[in-house]
């Protein structure tokens, strides 16, 4: 469906053309071979030029969504994010979507407690984990081809009062889980800075990695084990995008959090948001920086172009806040962006979903917003 060609664009432009040449046939070859080339070189281009049917998806996608991330699996799309209860909308198209498709009973450990009324992951988590007992955030699911494995990576309130979020990670055979958590933390920190964890497999040298970070610190990455569900031994936090104290209306990096990461051409493509997503002082956009390799150092889109900032989206008089993406290629190739804005016009309703086509100039992406 997307990207399609329709043979009846060339309706009434160039049947008349069509008709000339099957009578002009058979009075003369040579004459006839003269004429279709001539028409090939010249209308050639035309034909290449001549508008076709763009894809087209609907602003807002799906409402009550925030912090949306997709993946693509058995030719499916798979969404899920904030207010989804850990359950998935999916779509062959990323245009019709099904869903939310909830898949376990809310009569599990979620509905006593601390967490009762917690509505981010307990549908796909239906146990609650050990270490954290609400406050469960922004989930990312990688999928492992060689163990045929899903691994949610999640943060949650530590159970323990001295200490802020921690981060975890539960496995499943199936996208639409169960999820089993493995049992203990990955890593704990003060405040909310472990969180809004984002997985990516290297496809350059194969290795492992956890991006992740909020509270009014960096962007940090570590490298994983193989096993996905420990960090590799040895290895250590490594900061990427710090804050920027400043308080203009430009600036967005007083605090950034959301990393998403994408490889293109030799680069590695860090997308981060910043810096205050909700509420009436919300002042949220899009940002990139772009490194040649996955543990940085990444140059921002501010410092490789001299911009007043790096960013690549933010709000309009219609949509307020945008931010906190993911990034997904549909099947024809081209990329595109999920992400979440406020309506202007009703705040009320909360966050809602959009997606707007990525383009690629100058070695930076660039977002077409209205797709």
């Amino acid at each position: 469906m997307l990207n399609s060609f329709h043979p009846m664009m060339l309706k009434n432009k160039y049947v008349d053309a069509a008709y000339f040449f099957s009578c002009l046939y058979p009075f003369s070859k040579a004459l006839f071979s003269v004429v279709l080339f001539t028409c090939i070189l010249f209308l050639g281009p035309a034909l290449q030029a001549y508008p076709q049917k763009l894809p087209t998806i609907d602003n807002p996608v799906l409402p009550g969504v925030a912090d949306a991330g997709v993946i693509k699996f058995n030719g499916e799309y798979y969404l899920g994010g904030v207010f989804t209860n850990g359950s998935f909308y999916i779509s062959k198209d990323l245009i019709e979507w099904e869903g939310p498709v909830q898949v376990f009973s809310m009569d599990n450990d979620w509905t006593e407690g601390p967490s009762a009324g917690n509505d981010q992951i307990h549908d796909a988590l239906p146990e609650q984990p050990s270490w954290a007992d609400r406050d469960f955030w922004a989930p990312h699911v990688l999928y492992d081809s060689e163990d045929q494995t899903y691994y949610m990576y999640y943060s949650g309130e530590s159970v323990e009062s001295a200490i802020g979020k921690c981060m975890g990670v539960a496995t499943s055979k199936n996208p639409e889980g169960p999820f089993v958590d493995k049992g203990q933390s990955l890593l704990c920190g003060e405040g909310f800075i472990e969180i809004d964890p984002m997985a990516f497999d290297d496809p350059a040298t194969g290795n492992k990695f956890l991006y992740w970070g909020s509270g009014h610190e960096a962007i940090k990455v570590q490298e994983l084990a193989d096993s996905r569900t420990d960090f590799k031994p040895g290895s250590q936090p490594i900061d990427l995008i710090d804050t920027i104290a400043d308080d203009h209306s430009d600036n967005y990096q007083k605090l950034v959090e959301g990393a998403w990461v994408v490889y293109r051409d030799g680069f590695y493509f860090l997308f981060y948001s910043g810096d205050n997503c909700c509420g009436e002082n919300a002042h949220y956009a899009v940002m990139v920086a772009r490194s040649k390799k996955a543990t940085g150092p990444f140059e921002s889109l501010a410092e490789a172009t001299g911009s007043k900032n790096s960013v690549i989206l933010e709000g309009n008089g219609k949509w307020l806040a945008t931010g906190h993406n993911s990034v997904i290629m549909d099947s024809t190739g081209q990329d595109w962006m999920a992400y979440h804005v406020i309506d202007s016009t009703d705040k009320e309703k909360g966050r809602v979903m959009l997606m707007d086509k990525i383009i690629w100039n100058n070695g930076w992406p660039q977002i077409i917003k209205g797709n």
